[in-house]
């Protein structure tokens, strides 16, 4: 089978033929047929100080099954987190990361949904909404933004502020959903709390944009600094949000959300957007639309 690699920090990707791998205690063998590319993995590529596999979301039709496994079988659909090597023609999937694809969605609408929206739904729900609140929301031009923009409007959101990086991205994040879209030099007027999805330098003015007792919710892999008297001033409150914490310690909420996900995408009420899809040997370009950060909502790789 094909797969993507690297050897050294940076890159280049390159593809290679192995064999196929070979499905342990718990595990899926998935025949690919989409792979969610994601920052935190163009990141690692750029950053890690040894090469590490290209994981992400993928989907695809279940051809093996290990040991233990009982909710899926072969000729499964399935969608889920891998941890291993994704960009593949064949990918292993844990049992407790799968979940079934619904006939009426396609491998694409799948990964650009699950993992994406299962980050949105996370944050939104860390950040404590209620009805009739403001929310600002950070990179909501991107995979997990702009359902995190959908999200809250489904769970009683008033007032819906996209903060992007390019003006360019302002109809698509109203698109959308948003009420008003801002850059991230002028956040705009003060919100209930914000979703954070860049971290780093934009930290300190998304704290600055919460009004007082406003909650700002951290699900960024870019890092940043928050001082205490910030949030001293006005009791602002800063939480951190990991999906893989919830997936490992809380598998029932893990699951409810999942199955409101596939509920709102069955409604209408939750529409996953994909910038473009990339075939494998392509998976370099997939790379810099998304470090370039100009992609219009979820970037797929296509085996």
């Amino acid at each position: 089978m094909r797969r993507v690699r690297y050897e050294q920090p940076g890159g280049p990707l390159f593809l290679e033929e192995v064999p196929v791998p070979t499905a342990g205690p718990g595990d899926l063998l998935v025949r690919t047929e989409a792979t969610g590319v994601t920052l935190p993995v163009v990141r690692k590529v750029k950053e890690a100080a040894e090469p590490f596999p290209l994981g992400g979301e993928i989907a695809g039709e279940v051809v093996a099954v290990g040991a233990g496994v009982t909710r899926f079988r072969v000729g499964d659909r399935v969608t889920g987190l891998c941890f291993g090597h994704g960009y593949a023609d064949f990918a292993l999937l844990h049992e407790a990361m799968a979940t079934p694809v619904p006939e009426d969605a396609s491998p694409v609408d799948a990964v650009a949904l699950v993992r994406s929206g299962l980050v949105a739904l996370g944050a939104l729900d860390a950040a404590r909404p209620e009805p009739g609140e403001s929310v600002l929301v950070t990179a909501a031009a991107s995979g997990v933004g702009h359902l995190a923009v959908q999200l809250a409007r489904v769970h009683g959101a008033a007032r819906i502020v996209g903060a992007v990086s390019d003006t360019a991205k302002a109809d698509f994040v109203r698109a959308t959903g948003a009420d008003d879209v801002v850059t991230y030099e002028d956040l705009g007027t003060p919100v209930d709390y914000v979703l954070d999805a860049v971290g780093g330098e934009l930290l300190t003015p998304a704290v600055a944009a919460l009004a007082p007792g406003g909650r700002l919710v951290a699900y960024s892999s870019g890092g940043g600094t928050v001082q205490a008297y910030d949030l001293l001033v006005g009791a602002r409150t800063v939480t951190g949000f990991q999906m893989a914490r919830i997936a490992r310690e809380r598998p029932e909420l893990y699951e409810r959300w999942r199955r409101e996900l596939w509920e709102l995408f069955r409604e209408g009420r939750l529409r996953p957007a994909v910038h473009g899809t990339f075939a494998l040997e392509d998976a370099a370009k997939a790379h810099e639309v998304i470090e370039s950060r100009s992609n219009l909502g979820k970037v797929v790789v296509r085996p």
